[in-house]
């Protein structure tokens, strides 16, 4: 059974369509089309607080390309999902309303939480000791969630408003590096050794750059080296030296950035990077609920 799965992010709009197929007792999320489109929706929502209307009819032919894409695959399932710069769009409902309207998708503006949530769920598919605490961070344009983990279970989790665009826009509290600060603080145990994953392009991208291979582990060291060499290249340079697409080639010093903060306030010095986020989340969440 193939699931589409809408991630409307911050930087940019995503389709995944895939299905849960099983190698013996491990389940995976095999995966048929991968689309990206660079929808940017934080560049108003930060500046001026809400969807322009050109931003808008962009927005729709984005979902309609995406349903397109979906009834080609023959997806019998299509779930939409939108988070921190609808959340903080004023005209957030009406946008999601219009899209409705217009092409019958339904958008679901969910939480931080929620959103930590479903990145969760695809953590079952990933092969690791899931009895040794392990902390998860996704880092996006408009949000960074960190999730903490002991016995399998969430011990603790929060979204910050913190996230690339809002960053590059110059949007973001001083007084949220010490919350970030503040939390890990109090809700993690650092005489306890904590394995660190990592989610979102950004990640994924750093993991790809350094020249990793899928399992290695990238260290403070290899991250801070690159974003020192990134630092001084302007975007059109990052461009063309690291084959960066321009919507990716500006917020990838910025995720760096608070990467690395989180990393020094944990205490942990490497990062896993399983290759997974919200939209695989999503097809293992709709695969759970059709089995009933």
């Amino acid at each position: 059974m193939k699931f589409g799965a809408i991630d409307i992010g911050t930087n940019a709009a995503r389709l995944l369509v895939g299905e849960v197929c099983y190698d013996g007792d491990h389940a995976y999320v095999k995966k048929h089309s991968y689309s990206r489109i660079p929808l940017r929706l934080g560049d108003e929502v930060f500046d001026q607080g809400r969807i322009s209307k050109k931003k808008t009819e962009q927005f729709i032919d984005c979902i309609q390309a995406f349903k397109l894409i979906a009834h080609i695959f023959e997806v019998e399932q299509l779930r939409a999902v939108a988070t921190s710069a609808m959340r903080e769009a004023k005209n957030g409902m009406k946008v999601q309303e219009k899209i409705k309207e217009k092409t019958g998708v339904n958008i679901e503006i969910i939480t931080g939480q929620v959103e930590a949530e479903l990145i969760f769920g695809t953590f079952f598919l990933v092969d690791f000791d899931k009895t040794h605490p392990f902390i998860v961070i996704d880092v996006g344009g408009g949000s960074t969630e960190i999730s903490v983990f002991e016995n399998g279970q969430k011990r603790a989790s929060r979204s910050f408003e913190l996230g690339t665009i809002r960053m590059l826009r110059g949007k973001v509290s001083k007084k949220i590096w010490t919350d970030i600060s503040s939390w890990i603080e109090s809700e993690v145990d650092s005489s306890i050794p904590h394995r660190l994953f990592g989610t979102g392009g950004n990640i994924n991208k750093i993991h790809k750059i350094v020249g990793l291979k899928d399992k290695d582990s990238l260290t403070a060291t290899k991250m801070n080296s690159l974003m020192n060499k990134l630092s001084k290249l302007t975007v059109e340079e990052r461009i063309d030296q690291f084959q960066l697409k321009p919507d990716r080639a500006d917020v990838i010093v910025p995720a760096l950035e608070i990467y690395l903060f989180v990393m020094e306030k944990l205490g942990i010095h490497q990062i896993d990077v399983p290759k997974i986020g919200l939209s695989d989340g999503m097809i293992y969440d709709m695969y759970l609920k059709s089995k009933g």
